[in-house]
């Protein structure tokens, strides 16, 4: 173990996408195997992520400067600096953040490392679902309703 430093943070720790969102992965680049710490910089006008609820991870942020919108199960809040929640897992709790301020919105973003979880994202009506270091997305419109998995069930 050692100590890391964020402003020298190898770049294979770093994500970019093309609207400017940053995520700086801490946990993962300081050897953390249960969680995860993560750094995200949202520019304005920007998300964090897609809107969507976990079925295993559990997750908690912290606002650490600049403001923005989260909206939680279709309501939203304003939050800035300072500003923290927990999102328990399998509580169907969709979240998002959105960056309507002007200077960057930096959040820590830290939780439960899940070998499996299934995200579902209700704006698409679509699943992510992780297992065994593979991932199947797949719609809610796709979901076979009249299948059992009993042996003994008339079809």
């Amino acid at each position: 173990m050692e100590v890391n430093n964020i402003e020298s943070l190898p770049e294979n720790y770093i994500w970019k996408d093309t609207a400017g969102l940053i995520t700086k992965f801490l946990g993962e680049a300081a050897g953390s195997r249960k969680i995860y710490v993560n750094i995200d910089c949202v520019p304005a006008n920007a998300y964090s992520t897609k809107y969507h609820s976990h079925s295993q991870q559990e997750e908690f942020f912290l606002i650490l400067s600049g403001s923005g919108t989260l909206r939680l199960n279709g309501t939203e809040s304003t939050v800035s600096t300072g500003d923290f929640i927990a999102k328990p897992a399998g509580q169907n709790i969709a979240h998002t953040f959105y960056n309507s301020g002007n200077e960057v919105l930096t959040i820590l973003d830290a939780g439960t490392i899940e070998k499996e979880d299934t995200c579902y994202y209700p704006d698409e009506d679509m699943y992510l679902h992780k297992s065994n270091n593979q991932r199947v997305a797949f719609s809610g419109s796709d979901l076979n309703q009249s299948w059992t998995s009993s042996p003994n069930s008339a079809e």
